[in-house]
């Protein structure tokens, strides 16, 4: 398994990789072209990169066409390794509890009643009770004004993507959804749900009457202003060596609820990405979980790139 290390094991996608060449060169050598070969995974899966959008193939046609074709036809098995590891995707945080659950069996819901609806003291009360507010507005209105703990979750198609990086069961155990309407919040708490997390207990629809605070955000003229900051840049691996700010941490976004052990709370966290969509999630998840001086980059790393051409062009 090359994501191996997602269950909290070690990282074994080396030996794995290599296993996986061996097992195409028996494979190939002992079956015939027209056996049929059905994907487990499909396009837009976490679980690798590039997956194509076929439903079924031969093996024939994988040898004719395939990206590891030449590699098992010249025997070159370290290259084979190369090029499956180059740009892999990270595996999220709830990658090693969905393998977990799949082992032992998920729990049978039934069918799930309508959610409740929450306004004014019956929000917060929930919230002081313990459960967590995801907030589904598009990040540029939970930035103007959120709820201080509350979680920048998006309804888009990332929605549930981001929510594996942020949420966990065991310790989110009550979630109430801030969504348009009772129907946004069914249709949510259904794809939550295909991830393993079932704990939406309500929704609300707005935030009046709770004390709401702006997100906290750094400039990237002031950036070297910060004192002691470690800049914390969520992207993946592969976006980080096309390019990134000096001295800057790369510990992609789905790895940092993992890595907690590893971020100080006695300094500020400077975080960002490439154009701020992902990094507002992640640095909400940091506030939720007590670091309190996490700062935004203003326009991540595009706005850094801006800025820093306007500073060239200013010296030129």
């Amino acid at each position: 398994d090359l994501l191996d290390e997602a269950a909290g094991g070690e990282d074994t996608r080396f030996p794995m990789a290599r296993q996986l060449f061996d097992s195409l060169r028996r494979t190939l050598d002992t079956l015939p072209d027209y056996v049929q070969v059905h994907p487990g995974h499909g396009a837009g899966s976490a679980c690798g990169k590039a997956l194509g959008a076929v439903a079924s193939t031969t093996l024939g046609y994988e040898k004719a066409t395939a990206w590891w074709a030449d590699y098992v036809r010249n025997d070159d098995r370290q290259g084979f390794v190369d090029a499956l590891l180059e740009g892999q995707p990270d595996a999220p945080l709830y990658f090693g509890r969905m393998k977990r659950t799949n082992r032992a069996g998920a729990p049978l819901l039934g069918r799930p009643a309508p959610l409740p609806h929450l306004s004014g003291a019956a929000l917060a009360e929930a919230l002081r009770d313990g459960a967590v507010l995801v907030d589904t507005r598009p990040r540029e209105a939970y930035a103007a004004g959120h709820v201080p703990g509350s979680l920048s979750l998006p309804a888009g198609d990332s929605f549930v993507t981001w929510a594996g990086w942020v949420l966990d069961p065991e310790r989110d155990p009550k979630l109430v959804l801030l969504a348009h309407d009772q129907e946004q919040a069914h249709a949510l708490r259904a794809r939550l749900s295909r991830i393993g997390i079932d704990g939406v207990i309500a929704y609300a629809t707005s935030l009046a009457g709770l004390p709401l605070e702006p997100v906290p955000v750094v400039s990237p003229a002031r950036l070297g202003e910060v004192p002691d900051a470690l800049i914390l840049d969520v992207r993946t691996r592969t976006e980080y060596e096309a390019g990134h700010i000096p001295g800057a941490r790369q510990l992609y976004g789905g790895r940092v609820l993992w890595s907690l052990d590893t971020l100080p709370k006695d300094r500020p966290i400077v975080t960002h990405c490439q154009g701020g969509a992902r990094n507002a999630v992640v640095a909400s998840a940091l506030r939720a979980l007590g670091y309190t001086q996490v700062l935004e980059l203003e326009g991540s790393y595009e706005g850094w790139l801006a800025h820093r051409g306007q500073s060239r062009d200013a010296r030129a």
